[in-house]
């Protein structure tokens, strides 16, 4: 998988292309980090012997299509709106909680992602593949190993940091000079 970090990173991003009302609602960003990271949630059930490659293992029907759909669905209605902003918001959550499993098929190591489960439980990567995969213990995410990860993630980081950090400054200068021809008008 890629680590937390960035798919929480790319969540925060991603989000970035909300409307400027759903932006300025905290519930908002919490649940975009949550569709970006909950794929992952899945870890619990190895203790009960949830298996890695089983249907409900990493990255299986958490990772899938549908799994994002039925969660977007959710934390859209959850968010509330018009029929049109609740369209517009869960199609963006989808975005989200999907870029989690392109994520992990970008990375060199696991079983794949079955995108397509429960109707096709193959397992996919993409045929380029940069990220290393993270480990998935706790305690391994503060090794050497997990720092390698990092550091491969850093292509991901640039572009999402850039969107997190720059958009939010250009929409403020857009929305100066708007305010400044509007005193011209």
């Amino acid at each position: 998988m890629a680590s937390l970090v960035t798919h929480a990173l790319v969540g925060a991003a991603l989000g970035q292309a909300a409307n400027p009302e759903l932006r300025k609602r905290r519930s908002f960003w919490v649940l975009a980090v949550l569709c970006a990271v909950l794929p992952d949630f899945v870890v619990i059930g190895f203790p009960v012997g949830v298996h890695y490659g089983d249907l409900w293992g990493h990255r299986g029907m958490t990772h899938s299509l549908l799994f994002a759909g039925v969660v977007a669905t959710v934390f859209a209605l959850w968010l509330q709106g018009t029929a049109k902003e609740l369209w517009k918001t869960g199609g963006l959550l989808f975005v989200i909680a999907a870029s989690h499993g392109v994520l992990d098929a970008l990375t060199n190591g696991g079983l794949g992602v079955a995108f397509f489960s429960p109707f096709d439980r193959h397992r996919y990567f993409f045929s380029w593949r940069p990220i290393q995969v993270s480990p998935i213990s706790a305690r391994a995410l503060f090794s050497s190993h997990a720092m390698q990860v990092l550091r491969s993630e850093i292509w991901v980081w640039g572009p999402a940091l850039a969107v997190v950090l720059i958009l939010p400054w250009v929409r403020q200068m857009r929305g100066h000079a708007v305010e400044a021809e509007n005193r011209l008008n």
